[in-house]
Parts: structure tokens; sequence; C-alpha cells
């Protein structure tokens, strides 16, 4: 297996991704690892791992390192990322590829130094850090570098990043802790609270992607979900319907449209009309939700646009990203503090 030098990493809360120069994405896992509570010893990585969660006996435990676009769990994220790189790259003794990693826009000091070093202890020879709307908008083909207001939104598992880009800089963003684990936690609760139901995440993300909506549909779709009745304690399935998943996920997507509402306002009037022009764009998994692009056009008046394949945008814009370091070193995230 030939050596790859130079990997973008996306680093999410819900699914890592990685993208290697010369051969595009190369995996695709969620950020979950098992870990044996007794001998401290990885179990599964990735998808594997997913299949565990709610499932494990007293000693097994099926982590998520990451949480809300951080690192909550240190120890694990690298070994994670280690077992990702070795993964994908191969594993040398003297290997060591050079790796950008994207981190949300409102990421702080701290959490960037947590970042920095996992992807050094795994691995990383040099270790770049982007801003993710930066990487998505290059991810999904725009030209970042021109005089124009282009405005991302990135719907990720832990956070949203939303953000006004112009002249390769971020003009105007904003990050906030509502996106699909929040999405996740709201069904959760409108279950327990309407249906006297409860329900474990990997329930709540499928009920998510099935007949989750973001704006009225056209025919209601209806789903059966299974699991404990707060009543009697037993199993119970019940019929969901998309509508009261509009009803579940209003919260959430009330304050992601908010924060939209917030970052136009402090954007300039040139690039506000620019965006009013070209529209918004949306990537991350949380683009995928059905009528997101209209609940956001009826809240702004702006044209939506779902970027194609928004999933793997960030990481795609990572891997591009590579080709420019120059450029990116003179990027505020880059600035070595004098100890690191």
């Amino acid at each position: 297996m030939g050596f790859a030098t130079e990997v973008g990493i996306d680093l999410g809360t819900a699914n890592v991704l990685v993208y290697i120069k010369g051969k595009g994405i190369v995996l695709n896992e969620p950020s979950v690892v098992a870990i044996n509570n007794d001998t401290d010893e990885i179990l599964a990585v990735g998808e594997e791992a997913r299949q565990m969660i709610g499932r494990t006996p007293a000693n097994i435990v099926a982590a998520r390192p990451l949480r809300d676009g951080v690192i909550s769990d240190f120890d694990i994220t690298e070994r994670m990322l280690k077992y990702f790189i070795r993964k994908t790259c191969g594993s040398g003794r003297f290997f060591k590829p050079k790796i950008m990693v994207c981190v949300p826009s409102g990421v702080t000091e701290v959490e960037k130094r947590a970042v920095r070093e996992a992807a050094t202890a795994a691995g990383g020879k040099d270790v770049y850090l982007m801003e993710e709307p930066l990487a998505a908008a290059i991810g999904a083909g725009i030209d970042i570098s021109k005089p124009d207001g282009v405005m991302v939104i990135d719907i990720g598992g832990g956070t949203t990043d939303i953000a006004v880009i112009s002249l390769g800089g971020i003009v105007a963003s904003t990050s906030v802790k509502m996106a699909g684990d929040k999405f996740d936690e709201a069904i959760i609760k409108y279950m327990r609270k309407v249906h006297k139901l409860y329900i474990g995440e990997r329930t709540a993300e499928e009920l998510k992607l099935t007949i989750g909506t973001a704006f009225p549909r056209e025919d209601v779709i209806t789903k059966e979900c299974r699991g404990r009745d707060l009543v009697t304690g037993l199993p119970k399935s019940v019929d969901v319907t998309s509508d009261e998943m509009m009803e579940a996920l209003e919260e959430p997507l009330h304050e992601i449209c908010e924060a939209v509402h917030n970052v136009l306002e402090r954007t300039p009037p040139e690039l506000a009309a620019d965006i009013s022009n070209a529209g918004i764009i949306i990537t991350g998994g949380g683009a995928l939700m059905h009528g997101i692009d209209k609940r956001i056009e009826d809240r702004t008046g702006i044209n939506v646009i779902i970027a194609e394949d928004p999933m793997s945008c960030v990481a795609v814009g990572t891997g591009k990203a590579l080709d420019e370091l120059e450029k990116l070193e003179g990027n505020s995230l880059n600035k070595r503090a004098p100890y690191l």
C-alpha cells in the first residue's frame, strides 16, 4: 500500500471523513469507539461500534469522543484518529503525513490545541486547521478567493456553522450547538412527552432520517416506532407522522433560522446584496433533511441551494485546501503560538 502524504480530515461529531490527495474520500465512518472498560482495549471503531450504542453489557462502553463539535474525550479521540489514519494511509514508522483538520468556526484556543495535539499524536507531521464553513464552500465548488459574498450553512452532527465568506476569509460567522444531535434529542423528548414512549438515540436518528421534515410535506408519511412504554415499562410500538416530526423539531430549527438571520444582520450591505443574488448554500448531513432549504428560504426570503453531496463537502474542501497551503498558512488558525 502506498503512503499518503497529504490527508484532509473532517473530524465531525457524528462522522469522520478522510480525504487523500489523488484518491478522494477513502473513509466515511461514525465517530464512535467501543471500549472494554476492564482492559481499556478498543473493541471496535466506526460503523461496527455504532451498532453497539445502547446495546452493550456493563463492561463495554460505546462512546462518542466528540460532543457539540469539540473533543470531549482527548484520549479516545487520539486513538480513534490513529486507527482511521492507519486504516487509510498505511502505517510506517518514519512516514508521517501532512494533515489538515476541520474545526467549527467558533472554536476556542484550548479546543484548537486539543485538535492539533490529537492529530499530531495520531501520526501527523504538520497539522493544519481550517474553519468548517471555508472547507464546505471549497468542497461545494465555490471559488472563495473572489470578492463576492457567499453564505454557507454547514449543519453537522454537533454544530451548525454559518458564515459569510469573501476574498478567502470569513467576514461574519456564528457557530451554534444546534445540529443533528439536538434534532435527535428533540425527537426523544417529543416521544416521551406525547406518546409516553422511551426511545434510544439510534431509533430517534432513524425517525429523523426517514420521516423528519422541516417544512410541511405535500403528503404526510407515517413510520412505526418501537420503544419502551413509560407507563407499563413494556415494549410498545406507535405510528408517528412526518407532521409530528416537524412539531418535534420546531425548537432546534427555529434556533438555526435565528442564527442565520443574526449573521445576515451583521453582513456588510455589499455582500448582503451578493448573497441575495447568488443564494445561500447548505452543506453537511443536516442538509439532507426534507424541506430544510424551504424552511430557511421562508425565514430569510433568499433562495437556498443544497450542495451536491452535502455530506462530503467539508472533507473534499479540506483535501483541496491542502493544495493551497501557502495561502492557509497565513490563516489566523495556523499562526502557531510560541510554545506550540
